[in-house]
């Protein structure tokens, strides 16, 4: 069945999202804090660790650059966030929904497990990475939904979109995406999920949204300068 890695990722998250929400009715706000806090270390050190995997450092920098460049000419921050702002109307006392939309969108779609998954998936093997992947993304949709709120359940259509369009294309997407390739797009996506930490711990928000193309770019960097 095609994109059934997809569909398995997706109800995974589901009913993490659902548990998540049943838990976080009975935590406090100090506790949430608290809770807060240990994920917003935790993402922090899966950020780093993706990172610190780079090779090609001018790539990262180059494709951070112009991504922010395209994003900024693009508005997709503005975009994301008025995303946000009409779900956080449309579920009112729901949690901050545009945050947990954004952060949990990052943490799914970013990483070599969503890549390589969606390939094997769509090359007509087992998807038994994505399988994999969709055991810890149930677990981290119930920590994150129990301290963000239920926005994170509205991931699953970026997740969708994104791991979707990967197996359907999964042939041409073997080719451009090797593995050099993968460790770079890893390391800017991981820079971006550090930059989400530093808005769960409070330290300042950024621009994430408006980064995002430099994930993209990458392939083509590596293309024009090896």
């Amino acid at each position: 069945m095609v994109m059934q890695g997809t569909l398995v990722n997706i109800a995974a998250i589901c009913g993490g999202c659902f548990l998540g929400r049943a838990i976080g009715k009975y935590l406090n706000e100090t506790l949430r804090r608290t809770l807060m806090a240990g994920l917003g270390l935790a993402v922090l050190l899966i950020g780093l660790q993706m990172a610190m995997k780079s090779q090609h450092l001018l790539i990262v920098i180059g494709s951070l650059i112009g991504g922010g460049l395209l994003g900024e000419i693009c508005g997709i921050e503005k975009r994301l966030e008025n995303v946000g702002l009409s779900l956080q109307k449309r579920f009112s006392g729901s949690g901050t929904v545009a945050q947990a939309f954004v952060t949990a969108s990052l943490i799914y779609c970013v990483g070599a497990m969503a890549i390589m998954g969606s390939i094997q998936d769509g090359l007509g093997g087992t998807p038994t990475i994505l399988y994999a992947k969709s055991a810890l993304d149930g677990i981290a949709s119930v920590a994150l939904t129990s301290t963000l709120g239920i926005g994170v359940i509205f991931s699953v259509v970026p997740l969708a979109l994104y791991q979707g369009a990967i197996t359907l294309f999964s042939g041409f997407a073997k080719v451009i995406l090797t593995e050099p390739v993968i460790l770079e797009m890893n390391a800017v996506g991981g820079l971006l999920i550090t930059a989400i930490s530093f808005d769960l711990l409070g330290i300042r928000k950024l621009p994430v949204g408006n980064l995002l193309p430099g994930i993209f770019l990458v392939p083509v960097l590596i293309r024009l300068f090896g």
